[in-house]
C-alpha cells in the first residue's frame, strides 16, 4: 500500500461522507484516491537519461597527452536506443592527425544504474562498463586487461559534452563536444 496513503487512513478517525452529484462517498476514500495517485507519480521510476542520447552526432574535442601535447579531434557517434531507453547501442569514431579510435559498447539502465560491455577497433581492446545515470549526466568507469578510465557524458537538448580520463599510457585525457544532427 502507498505510504502516503497509510498517513491518510490515520489521520481520519472517522468516516464523514460528502455529497458529489447526488452519490455519497467516504472522505477518506477520496483522500485515499489522490494521495495514492499522487504517491503512485512520485515513485514512479525516472525516465532514461539514454532517450535524449539517441541519434546521430558530431563534433570535436581535444585530445591531451601526458607530456603536455594537445591534439583537435573530429568526431561522428551513433546511438542507437530501444523504444523504452533502457538499452543504449553506441558507435563513436574520433580522429586527430595522430590518434583515431573506433569505440562500439552496448549498455543497459536500470533504475539509476547503468552496465555493459566496449569495444575499440583499432587497438583490439575491450572490457566492461558500469556506472550511474540521472536527468542529463552519465558517469562511468570503463575497464579492460589494456585500457581503463573514468567517463563523463551530459546531454542537454541538441548538444553533448564527454569527458574521458584515462588511467596510464599517454593519453591524459580527451574533451568532447558534440551537436546533434
Amino acid at each position: 500500500m502507498n505510504p502516503f496513503a497509510v498517513l491518510a487512513l490515520m489521520a481520519i478517525p472517522e468516516m464523514e461522507a460528502i455529497k458529489m452529484s447526488g452519490s455519497s462517498l467516504p472522505r477518506t476514500a477520496l483522500l485515499f484516491a489522490s494521495l495514492s495517485l499522487a504517491g503512485g507519480a512520485a515513485l514512479a521510476a525516472p525516465a532514461s537519461p539514454f532517450l535524449a542520447m539517441a541519434g546521430t552526432w558530431a563534433g570535436g574535442g581535444v585530445l591531451s597527452t601526458t607530456d603536455g601535447q594537445q591534439e583537435q579531434l573530429r568526431c561522428r557517434a551513433s546511438y542507437d536506443v530501444d523504444g523504452a531507453g533502457d538499452q543504449l547501442r553506441l558507435n563513436l569514431t574520433c580522429a586527430s592527425a595522430s590518434y583515431k579510435f573506433d569505440l562500439a559498447s552496448e549498455v543497459e539502465y536500470r533504475g539509476g544504474a547503468i552496465r555493459g560491455a566496449w569495444t575499440e577497433a583499432s587497438r583490439n581492446a575491450s572490457g566492461t562498463l558500469s556506472g550511474r545515470a540521472a536527468g542529463d549526466h552519465v558517469e562511468a568507469a570503463a575497464r579492460g586487461d589494456s585500457f581503463s578510465a573514468n567517463l563523463s557524458l551530459t546531454t542537454r537538448g541538441g548538444r553533448q559534452t564527454v569527458s574521458i580520463q584515462p588511467q596510464g599510457g599517454n593519453i591524459a585525457s580527451v574533451s568532447l563536444a558534440l551537436n546533434r544532427r
